[in-house]
Formats: structure tokens, sequence, C-alpha cells
């Protein structure tokens, strides 16, 4: 069972979804606002945020940026928007995972368990060390060279998804579908656009990579420097 909060203004579809998840053993919370939704998050700590975007007083991507300045809570988008760039920017924003409407509460609550599984305690929660570049998936912080790296959400994940298949080539195909949960296609210009923001914050370039290597037509492998 987990203790989820919704945010969704439409009362038809959050008592429907209220009803769906508590039936599968879920205790729920709901806020018809963006400002109620961060207060009921910052007060009560839910397990997980289902939430919607078309809310009356904030979008829901801004009230995501808002709580993602003070909590890693997971977030399952759940919308009615399915433009593909929205999608993208809702993930890159911090969401862990989009619903488009209509769905059944069989559905979400799928979700639901699927996002609380990959946050479980894995083997994947180990610190990761490539070289000077450490990457700890349990406090999401990264550091290179024993400076802090200041990484939003996503690059945080495209670090970590890379760092732990360190001397292996990872195609774009398997960024967006592990990092991004997009299929393969026209976003995968995303991988290309935070790649060099990742760079960038690394301190390096395309041209003179120390721990980012491109290959060409196949993806992308991250090595410590001279090995």
């Amino acid at each position: 069972m987990a203790q989820v909060l919704l945010v969704e203004d439409d009362p038809t579809i959050r008592t429907a979804l209220l009803r769906g998840l508590g039936e599968r053993g879920h205790a729920v919370a709901s806020a018809p606002t963006a400002l109620a939704g961060l207060e009921h998050a910052v007060t009560h700590r839910p397990d997980i945020v289902v939430l919607d975007l078309g809310l009356p007083d904030l979008d829901g991507t801004t009230m995501l940026r808002m709580l993602r300045g003070t909590s890693q809570v997971p977030v399952i988008v759940a919308t009615a928007r399915d433009d593909e760039r929205e999608i993208v920017a809702v993930l890159d924003a911090g969401a862990d995972d989009y619903l488009v409407k209509p769905f059944s509460a069989a559905q979400l609550d799928a979700r639901i368990r699927a996002v609380l599984r990959r946050g479980t305690g894995t083997a994947a929660d180990t610190e990761v060390v490539v070289g000077g570049l450490r990457v700890d998936p349990r406090s999401r912080r990264a550091s290179l060279d024993g400076t802090e790296l200041d990484l939003t959400p996503r690059e945080f994940d495209l670090l970590h998804h890379l760092a732990a298949r360190a001397d292996e080539v990872v195609s774009k195909r398997e960024l967006l579908t592990e990092v991004w949960q997009l299929p393969y296609g026209g976003a995968d210009k995303t991988v290309d656009v935070h790649l060099s923001w990742l760079r960038r914050k690394l301190g390096e370039t395309a041209a003179q990579p120390r721990y980012l290597h491109a290959v060409r037509g196949v993806g992308v492998r991250i090595s410590a420097p001279g090995s």
C-alpha cells in the first residue's frame, strides 16, 4: 500500500480515482489545486504524487518544478495532453512517468507500483565511481574531483545510467527508453541536448572529451580519463 497524493481539479475524475486506488489498497489524499498539492506534499510527505497539468491556479509543470525544489518524491503526470514535446519537457522537469487520459484506475495502479519498485533499495542504489566522478543515487548527488555538480533531475538520471554502464557504449534508443521512458523517434534530439549540457558541467566538450565519448552512429560511452 502506498500513500498517494492526487492533484486533480476535475471532481469526477478525482472521485473515480480516489475510489479506484482505494479499492486497490492505497491510502489516497487529494488536492484540487497546485498550491494545495504543494502544501500537502511538504506537510505529509506522500510516497508518490499523481499530478494533473491543467490546474486552475498554476500549470502542473510549474508545480512540479516547485516541488522538485524541496522533494524528490516520485511524480506521475496524468493529463489529457499528449504532445511529444510537452511530454519531454515534463519528464525533463523531474516527472518519473507520464500517463495520458483517459486511463483506468488499474492502469494508474500499475504505473504507481512500477515507479515505486524503481525507487526501492537494490544494487542500483550503490554509489558509482568512474575516475574522479562519483554518482550516488541514494542522495541523488554527483561530484567531480571532490566538487559537487549542479545537475537537474534528468541530467542526474542520464549521468547515473551512463556511469552504471561505464566503458560500455549505450545507444540513444536505450537512453530514451530507460532514462526518459519514451519510444525511440524524433525525441532522440533531447539526448543530444542533455549530453551537451552534461559535458559543459563536466568541464569538457564533444571535440575534447574527458568522460563522455560519442561513438558515431552507435551512442555514447562514459570512461575515466586515460582508460
